[in-house]
């Protein structure tokens, strides 16, 4: 097991890795709009999402892995209202690759975000 780690990507915000690689399988840990430095992105959804799969494409190239690898996404969000949004995002950040995928509302996020994503990658 590898733990991985970049400073492309916004440090963990609690006792967790970035992601964790386990054989062929990369884990990220959930990504939520924080820049590099850990300030929550300002602006709506639109810009939340951008910058949770930018931090997301920083964690899987420390991985070793590539957005045509995550076999599965998993998208909390804290208003399904918003849903059309970050689907589209998700459409132009996984372009014509489509891994599963869950997506579910919940009450709240870390630091007020409203969405966070994490990710599954088979580098095999």
């Amino acid at each position: 097991m590898d733990i991985i780690q970049t400073h492309d990507a916004p440090a963990a915000i609690g006792p967790y890795s970035q992601a964790v690689r386990v054989g062929p399988f990369l884990y990220t840990s959930g990504q939520i709009p924080l820049t590099k430095e850990g300030n929550l992105v300002e602006g709506g959804i639109s810009e939340q999402v951008a910058q949770v799969f930018a931090n997301l494409d920083a964690v899987l190239k420390a991985g070793g892995a590539t957005r045509e690898q995550v076999v599965k996404a998993t998208i909390f969000m804290t208003d399904l209202a918003e849903f059309q949004v970050v689907n589209e995002a998700c459409a132009s950040f996984f372009g014509e690759h489509r891994p599963a995928r869950s997506t579910v509302q919940v009450a709240a996020l870390p630091r007020g975000a409203r969405v966070e994503i994490e990710l599954i990658a088979y580098r095999g």
